[in-house]
């Protein structure tokens, strides 16, 4: 590895650990190897593989992250840290990374507990349904995606396996409910009579709180986590079927100028999601408005504490 330039910056951080980090650790920490884990994950780009060109000018080139126990942090943490930052800073033609100012901590070494944390507001795994309800999709999507590069302790590929896991399934369903709402209140309800009023801007509010939503629902339809705003549209991309239609559609919305024509992309999306809520069976209901569905998906919640929740919140 390391002759040949990767083109994404995920690829080039890979080669540039078995270039230079790894075998710093085998060298410098033989007796503690077994205790460190190694990859890239969390926010940036790069760690979901949609970087390109214009990605490359801040938080980006090589790099990566060092996950210990906090257990051992002590032992560890600054050996480690002042190791890694003795490594060189340019790779392949990439970096020196240029971090920008709200982009620090994103490489380096961490406690397992404490880089979760950042994103979950947990040091723990979630244990109630209500734990895992307050944790955002964007969140989640950015703490289980990247490469683990190896994991010699086996720890971190715990935590990161039960997120990966997906949502307990009534915390879908209660998401699920509400995007159903939301959708059929913004799209199909609120955004043809704003247009009548001519209220345009309310319009332009609603049609950008139905793609949103929309594409959360895709994601939670295939139980994967819905990144970041910017990178919404190329996730939908990625799931194919019913994702890449969504995303399709969704454009066309978007490129659309003309209002009524604006409103049959979003009828169309709704039909395709209502016809998906039937085939993995959570709604029962026949009806076009998605907004109908809501209650029916909440039924099917097991829990009953959640299961008597307002439909609108999740």
């Amino acid at each position: 590895m390391g002759n040949i330039p990767p083109e994404k910056g995920l690829d080039i951080c890979e080669a540039f650990f078995y270039e230079h980090g790894r075998p710093m650790l085998e060298r410098e920490f033989a007796g503690s190897v077994n205790k460190i884990a190694a990859g890239l994950v969390g926010d940036g780009s790069e760690c979901y593989g949609f970087d390109d060109q214009y990605s490359q000018d801040h938080d980006w080139g090589p790099g990566f992250c060092l996950w210990i126990r906090r257990s051992d942090s002590h032992k560890l943490f600054e050996p480690l840290s002042r190791a890694y930052n003795s490594l060189p800073n340019e790779f392949l033609g990439a970096g020196p990374r240029k971090t920008s100012l709200f982009g620090q901590g994103r490489v380096g070494v961490f406690c397992i507990e404490d880089f979760y944390q950042g994103f979950t507001g947990l040091d723990f795994l979630p244990q109630t349904l209500d734990q895992w309800l307050a944790i955002p999709e964007n969140s989640l999507a950015a703490a289980t995606n990247g490469r683990v590069f190896c994991d010699f302790s086996g720890e971190f590929k715990l935590w990161r396996k039960r997120y990966l896991d997906f949502y307990p399934e009534d915390v879908r369903k209660k998401k699920l409910a509400s995007r159903a709402m939301t959708i059929g209140q913004s799209g199909q309800y609120n955004f043809s009579r704003s247009v009548k009023r001519g209220d345009f801007v309310a319009a332009a509010y609603a049609q950008i709180k139905f793609v949103a939503d929309a594409a959360s629902m895709v994601h939670l339809l295939a139980k994967k986590y819905t990144p970041f705003y910017k990178w919404m549209q190329k996730s939908l991309m990625q799931l194919g079927g019913l994702g890449q239609q969504t995303a399709q559609k969704l454009e066309g919305l978007v490129l659309e100028n003309n209002w009524a024509k604006k409103g049959q992309y979003i009828e169309s999306v709704c039909a395709d999601l209502v016809d998906e809520l039937k085939t993995q069976g959570l709604t029962r209901r026949s009806s076009d408005f998605l907004a109908d569905h809501g209650p029916s998906i909440q039924e099917g919640i097991a829990d009953p504490d959640m299961a008597a929740r307002n439909v609108w919140v999740g």
